[in-house]
């Protein structure tokens, strides 16, 4: 398992409530594959509380990918619903959690919001 992804999910354990997710309920298990086996994380999601374990059990949903386009997904470097789409990662059970883990990703790197882009360009409607 890479560094990026053990920081990744014990930076998600440690934030502990997302304001974002706070009507949110359900588990969702990531399935990263790479040279040597497969590594569980757990992710229960609780009223947007975030807790994340090592448990390999029953999820409301099941996202596989390779370790290393995980890695980029953590990075900020690819985003999830775009990578389901090209089918980069692949899921098992409930979809709506694939839009939701978008919540949990970095931004693209050097992405702005629109608005900020427009102040910063000038831009009036």
């Amino acid at each position: 398992m890479s560094d990026a992804t053990r920081e990744f999910f014990d930076e998600l354990d440690r934030r502990g409530s997302e304001r974002l997710l706070k009507k949110t309920n359900g588990t969702v298990r990531f399935d990263l594959e790479h040279d040597h086996g497969i590594d569980h994380w757990l992710v229960i999601i609780t009223n947007g509380d975030v807790r994340v374990s090592r448990e390999e059990r029953d999820a409301d949903c099941v996202i596989r990918a390779d370790n290393a386009f995980f890695d980029r997904m953590v990075r900020g470097e690819e985003k999830p619903l775009p990578a389901w789409l090209r089918n980069e990662i692949t899921s098992e059970g409930q979809y709506r959690f694939i839009v939701l883990l978008e919540r949990l990703f970095r931004e693209t790197p050097g992405a702005r919001h629109p608005r900020t882009f427009a102040r910063e360009h000038g831009v009036r409607r």
